[in-house]
């Protein structure tokens, strides 16, 4: 943290009392590759999404790369998400794998079950660049840069499924508008009449 306040986050959840946040500022970790890494894992439950980032690391699945892709190899691992294009992004995966850690610990903080989390909402944000240099032929000097980012997860518990209705009511429920239109219709036409 640079200015030494609190931390916005560009969302807040709906829900405090059931959602956890965890964030990290200025990570040196590649934003590109921490992008598309962080999009694999939004909509997970947060056990799946550990186990999914730990089988990245093991090089047994992968991250499809979905907008930064150009010149990336084709693999047979990213069929599963009908992508041709994916990477193991080790460093990306490890910052992201201590966040959710993180978030782990705030839920437990909070006595809330890690199971139920879903990852509801993840923003990567480019960072300020940080200089360096490389020495060209000829006396050139051209910039060596890195590329930080800024990362944000917010965890929620879903809200409890709704039952589906049962399909007589939904047809007698049909059957009722339908006949209210038709009745409707037929006033309208006796009163042009």
């Amino acid at each position: 943290m640079r200015c030494g306040c609190r931390p916005a986050y560009s969302q807040e959840p709906a829900n405090e009392a059931t959602s956890v946040r965890a964030r990290g500022a200025y990570l040196r970790v590649h934003y590109k590759n921490t992008h598309e890494t962080a999009q694999a894992v939004k909509g997970m439950r947060l056990p799946k999404a550990v186990t999914y980032l730990k089988a990245v690391l093991d090089r047994t699945r992968a991250i499809p790369l979905h907008r930064y892709k150009g010149g990336t190899g084709r693999t047979a691992q990213a069929k599963e998400f009908g992508a041709t294009q994916a990477r193991w992004p080790v460093k990306s995966v490890e910052f992201i794998l201590g966040l959710l850690k993180n978030a782990e610990a705030n839920a437990k903080a909070k006595q809330i079950s890690r199971k139920n989390l879903v990852i509801s909402h993840v923003q990567v944000n480019q960072a300020p660049k940080q200089r360096r240099r490389t020495y060209r032929a000829h006396g050139r000097i051209n910039p060596y840069m890195s590329h930080p980012c800024h990362v944000e997860f917010i965890l929620t518990t879903p809200e409890q499924q709704v039952a589906k209705a049962n399909k007589e009511d939904v047809l007698s429920k049909k059957r009722f508008l339908i006949s209210r239109a038709i009745a409707a219709k037929k006033a309208n036409q006796a009163a042009q009449a």
